[in-house]
Order: structure tokens, then C-alpha cells, then sequence
């Protein structure tokens, strides 16, 4: 059988991640915390369940290369801490890779909220079925063997998830599984609904434009 190595890069995140490694436990291999220097008691959360963190410097991209490194899996699957698996991920990413997938990700469902919260929802699925692009938060995942002939994760503080997904497409099909994750909806509760999605596609829209990841990680905000 395929093994999976889950990977929850971690800043201050002690609010959610508890949830996220317990769903992540029963369905990996391996799970790798990868922390970017956090003042709360997100380190030790991880470790009352057995996880020595990775500590290192900020950057989602930088963490992500981290834990990468020490991951041992054929399969490797970038969770955010405030996104909860479905009970059929690991069996059903085992078998979008047996079946050829060279990497993929899952619909999404943002919990809880009013009707602007489904429509940032309606977007992002059909996003990800039309153009074959899930995203960080949708629980992307790549094999060990596509993710090493790409080079890895880009060093960069936003953006990496798209970027990898780009490149792993010239590689061959990108699985869409329909069983979505279940992600928080803090950031359109932070930044409202329609505001948090135009501020997306804006992002998106100036990184397709040719303008850095770093730059443009100035008008992301950073909401936990």
C-alpha cells in the first residue's frame, strides 16, 4: 500500500490544530507539524499527541520544504490546520494515485456562516473542477516522485499551493476528490464574504500578472 505523509505547517494555530491532527492521525502514515516559530501552545499540542515539531523560520513555502525533507511517504499531503479531512481521505488519495494521479486535492465546505459563505464555496469548487487546481486549502497532495522531478515547494509566503499545482499539471492528471474538507470560514468572518473573495482574485489576478509572491503576501492577511 501507498504511505501518506501529512504535513500541517503551523504558525499560532493552537485554537484549531487539535482537530486537524486528529483527523490527520487517522489517516496518515506519518504526520510532520512544521512550525514557524509560534508564541502559543501550538507546539505542545503537537507534542500531547506524539508530534515533535519542526521549528524553524516563517513562510508557508519555507515551512512546507521543511517538513518535506524529513517526510519518509510515497505520497505527500499539505493540510492547514483550520481544515478537517473527510473519514474516505486517506483511502481515497491512495487510490487516486494507484489509478495514475500525479498529485490532487479535495472540494472544499467552509463551516458554519450565512449565504456569502457558500458562494465563496460554489467559486472555489467550480474553480477546481473546471481548471483542475485545488489549493492549499483544499488538502493538496503530490507524490513523492512528481514533487522531486518539480524541484519541491517554491520558498515562497503565499502562492506555493497554486504555483506547485500549475507546474504538477505538465506532469499528468490532477485527481479532484468530491468528498469535500471541512475548512474554517475565519477569514470571511475576519474580512467578510465577498470582500475575502475579491481580495483572492485579486491576489490571484496580480500573481498571473508577473508581480512576486512576496510582494503580494503584503495584501494577505493574516487572520488566525
Amino acid at each position: 500500500m501507498l504511505s501518506l505523509s501529512i504535513v500541517i505547517p503551523t504558525l499560532d494555530e493552537e485554537a484549531v490544530l487539535g482537530a486537524a491532527l486528529d483527523e490527520a492521525l487517522r489517516h496518515a502514515d506519518e504526520v510532520i507539524v512544521s512550525d514557524g516559530g509560534s508564541s502559543d501552545r501550538t507546539c505542545a499540542i503537537a507534542r500531547a499527541r506524539g508530534i515533535e515539531p519542526i521549528v524553524g523560520t516563517t513562510g508557508r513555502g519555507n515551512q512546507i520544504r521543511r517538513a518535506v525533507s524529513r517526510a519518509s511517504g510515497d505520497v505527500l499531503l499539505v493540510l492547514h490546520a483550520d481544515t478537517l479531512l473527510p473519514s474516505t481521505a486517506g483511502r481515497k488519495v491512495r487510490k487516486a494515485v494507484a489509478g495514475g494521479a500525479v498529485g490532487g486535492g479535495f472540494l472544499v465546505r467552509f463551516e458554519g456562516g450565512p449565504a456569502t459563505y457558500r458562494l465563496g464555496e460554489r467559486i472555489v469548487n467550480w474553480r477546481t473542477r473546471v481548471v483542475r487546481t485545488p489549493l492549499g486549502d483544499q488538502a493538496q497532495f503530490v507524490t513523492r516522485e512528481a514533487l522531486e522531478r518539480l524541484g519541491g515547494y517554491r520558498d515562497w509566503p503565499i502562492l506555493e499551493d497554486l504555483d506547485l499545482i500549475r507546474r504538477l499539471r505538465r506532469l499528468g492528471p490532477i485527481a479532484v476528490i468530491e468528498d469535500p474538507v471541512r475548512t474554517s470560514s475565519r477569514r470571511f468572518r475576519a474580512g467578510g464574504g465577498l470582500r475575502t473573495v475579491a481580495v483572492n482574485w485579486v491576489i490571484f489576478g496580480l500573481y498571473f500578472a508577473g508581480v512576486s509572491p512576496h510582494r503580494l503576501a503584503r495584501l494577505y492577511p493574516k487572520i488566525r
